[in-house]
């Protein structure tokens, strides 16, 4: 196996980072300490570095310096990836798409402070952010990986020629974006049904009675993903059936955490491991699609019986 370049080893740490980055952000949310800087930004109650008097301040600022690490990090690989490989090269244009999507997860960080849609506000712009924000940083991974695992030597994707493998992987990407976006504006229903008690308005006892919405629509998407990780056409070659296997692994385990989660009444641990899970299936998920739509699998049609030189 070929050693992993300096650029390749730097691009899964940046990808690591923003995993990170993600699950702190949760726990700022789980916490209600989007508010905890205030409605500024980028300073922190008006200051580079604010008085750490209160918990839910420290936990936000925290969050603004790791956020704000993960943004430069990404700026420099997309910097590298254009200095290391030459122009048309994939792994320039996933780094690139990588740079987009961070800056556009900023604006959405900065929006929510900015106009005060942190915390307790019930507004239902607020509600409509959450999943934005989610999708925004579904995709965000996404490019993140790809780069990575371009720039460690993973084949291009190739749509054409690949039958109805498309449709089928892209049911499966659209079906977890769906279950993720959903799953964040029922966390958002659960904080703000917590903390305000009976004192909550109609927009937030709407929020509570749609959280069978969310456990039904991970099971749908469960099974729809488990179903195509045993179809031929989905998994073509023996990356794409071993990367398909461990997205089947991500979903069960998702369900049983959900299942623990909303168990035991949303404890802060159960929230961080679910959304853990929730960016592992993800991540497997596009590993998956990747394979399964490389080049070298549009040569072999959809449905077409495993040759033995394709088997494990």
């Amino acid at each position: 196996m070929t050693a992993l370049s300096r650029f390749a080893k730097f691009a899964w740490g940046v990808l690591a980072l923003n995993v990170l980055v993600i699950l702190w952000g949760a726990v700022v949310s789980a916490t209600g300490s989007g508010a905890g800087c205030g409605e500024n930004w980028p300073l922190c109650n008006g200051a580079v570095v604010p008085a750490a008097e209160r918990t839910d301040t420290l936990i936000e600022y925290a969050h603004r310096l790791t956020s704000g690490l993960a943004l430069l990090a990404v700026i420099a690989l997309a910097v590298w990836a254009f200095r290391a490989h030459p122009a048309g090269s994939r792994v320039r244009r996933a780094a690139f798409v990588s740079f987009v999507f961070i800056i556009v997860e900023s604006l959405l960080g900065a929006s929510l402070v900015l106009f005060g849609w942190t915390a307790m506000d019930t507004s239902v712009i607020r509600v409509f952010m959450q999943p934005v924000h989610m999708l925004n940083t579904l995709l965000l991974l996404g490019a993140i990986l790809l780069t990575a695992r371009w720039a460690s030597g993973g084949e291009a994707v190739q749509l054409s020629g690949q039958g109805g493998r498309v449709w089928l992987l892209g049911g499966g990407l659209l079906g977890a974006m769906l279950m993720s976006a959903s799953g964040a504006v029922i966390s958002l229903g659960d904080l703000l049904a917590g903390s305000l008690g009976e004192g909550y308005n109609d927009l937030v006892a709407l929020l509570v009675q749609l959280r069978l919405g969310h456990p039904a629509i991970a099971i749908a998407v469960g099974l729809y993903i488990i179903w195509a990780a045993f179809r031929p056409e989905a998994t073509p070659t023996p990356p794409a059936r071993r990367f398909a296997y461990l997205t089947v692994g991500a979903v069960v385990a998702q369900w049983l955490v959900g299942f623990v989660n909303v168990a035991l009444r949303v404890p802060l641990w159960t929230q961080i491991l679910h959304l853990l899970l929730a960016d592992a299936l993800w991540l497997a998920l596009v590993l998956w699609s990747a394979a399964a739509l490389a080049r070298s699998a549009a040569r072999q049609p959809a449905g077409a019986p495993r040759s033995a030189a394709a088997a494990d």
